[in-house]
């Protein structure tokens, strides 16, 4: 038995719970959590820390954000989400994020 999944084009279709929607929006804001907690944490263990940068925390807070601005741009853009060139995107724009806020043009 197999279930369908049908899109009536309204964003207020009864068809989905609000726990349908917040999983959803979690699925969909993983990949940026998990790439700013990545560079947060090897960051951490592989820089020393610089004069200036601010904290792991903080660093993984600016990440994620960017990182939820290249999927909701991605999606805007191709029209869905999930497609290899919008975690391309992530994957620099978080590293170049990391790399500006750990001072790396300083090492």
């Amino acid at each position: 038995m197999t279930s369908t999944v049908r899109w009536s084009g309204s964003f207020s279709d009864p068809a989905m719970s609000a726990f349908n929607l917040f999983d959803h929006l979690l699925n969909f804001a993983a990949p940026a959590f998990g790439v700013a907690g990545v560079l947060a944490l090897l960051a951490g263990f592989l820089l020393p820390a610089a004069a200036g940068a601010p904290g792991r925390w903080a660093q993984f807070a600016l990440n994620f954000v960017a990182g939820l601005v290249v999927l909701g741009a991605g999606l805007v853009y191709f029209g869905r989400d999930g497609m290899m060139l919008t975690y391309a995107a992530l994957v620099v724009v978080c590293g170049t994020g990391q790399w500006w806020l750990a001072r790396g043009w300083k090492r």
